[in-house]
């Protein structure tokens, strides 16, 4: 398996609810290494650039209101196989359909508010990590820190 990156998202829902410090916690327990962290508030404009995929759908507009409703927590993950693992750990989209013990099945409430959001491929992940953390702001890997 390759080293890989990708991007988590507490949601507002979580960091409202102050899950984010367990959510970090396990992460950490599964063998992510948080390579770049930050606390945000998105304003409308910036949660509209990183859902621009979505623009058109129905759920568009709910799901910039929610981004932008409260601060979120945004990091790059490192880890073998990071972008599937990742999706294993935090469930299913809907907390009802979720693995038991996964993120969304413990903190999420419903299929728009469900705790956290994670890349779903490496090319994905290497856009949405460059839409919040500036290349200087993201730690090198171990084997290419000088």
């Amino acid at each position: 398996m390759a080293l890989e990156r990708t991007l988590s998202i507490i949601k507002p829902d979580a960091v409202e609810k102050n899950h984010a410090g367990a959510i970090i916690a396990r992460l950490e327990a599964e063998g992510f290494t948080v390579k770049a962290l930050k606390r945000v508030h998105l304003s409308r404009k910036e949660a509209e650039g990183f859902y621009e995929e979505h623009r058109g759908r129905g759920f568009f507009d709910e799901l910039v209101a929610f981004m932008s409703r409260s601060p979120i927590i945004v990091m790059a993950l490192e880890r073998e196989d990071a972008v599937a693992r990742y999706r294993e750990v935090i469930g299913a989209t809907d907390p009802a359909k979720a693995a038991e013990g996964t993120i969304r099945k413990l903190y999420g409430a419903s299929v728009g508010e469900n705790a956290a959001h994670g890349s779903d491929k490496t090319s994905t992940a290497a856009r949405e990590i460059s839409y919040f953390f500036a290349g200087y702001e993201v730690s090198p890997t171990a084997s290419s820190a000088s």
